[in-house]
């Protein structure tokens, strides 16, 4: 699927592209690839049956938790967000066609620095192609985003203990004088 910088600006304005939001327990998939896979196969589906339509789409699965996860597939020309659309008159003329490629979108507090991550998945004509290979993919992206997140927050919490410890040393230092 092809479209060009008129249309899609169009489509995202006027919300006339397919949307969907799954939310399940964190607890349910976290540990279990099978499990990830199943909703990595719908997410895949989903995309590939508006593709085949000549729709864009947004799919969301949100892992609800202690520390939320969500991932998203989206269709668009470019590595942005939907939401952030007007800013592709920055990278395209009116008129050029170009190709809609599908991106795999992870926003959680321990993802990076900016808590957002987007990375491209497939061009849409190879994941209409082979959904199989994009459902597998997906679920290792996903498997892997979570063991990433998992790992970062423990950091983070290594890190404020440690931070809390040496508060209390300097405290405990300071009133001794």
């Amino acid at each position: 699927m092809k479209i060009n910088l008129n249309e899609i600006t169009k489509a995202i304005e006027e919300q006339e592209y397919l949307s969907d939001m799954e939310t399940i327990k964190y607890a349910d998939v976290s540990r279990s690839k099978s499990k990830l896979r199943v909703h990595a196969e719908k997410m895949v589906h989903e995309v590939a049956l508006a593709l085949k339509k000549g729709s864009l789409m947004q799919v969301q699965l949100v892992l609800e938790g202690k520390n939320p996860i969500t991932f998203a597939l989206e269709t668009n020309i470019i590595n942005l967000p939907l939401a952030n659309y007007k800013k592709l008159i920055n990278f395209f003329e009116n008129e050029e066609e170009v190709p809609v490629k599908v991106y795999f979108e992870t926003a959680s507090e321990y993802v990076n620095a900016s808590k957002f991550r987007i990375d491209l998945l497939l061009t849409g004509d190879e994941l209409v192609a082979d959904e199989d290979k994009a459902t597998d993919l997906l679920t290792d992206a996903m498997s892997e985003k979570i063991k990433q997140i998992r790992e970062n927050e423990k950091a983070a919490r290594e890190a404020a203990k440690a931070e809390k410890a040496a508060k209390k040393e300097t405290k405990a230092k300071s009133s001794k004088k």
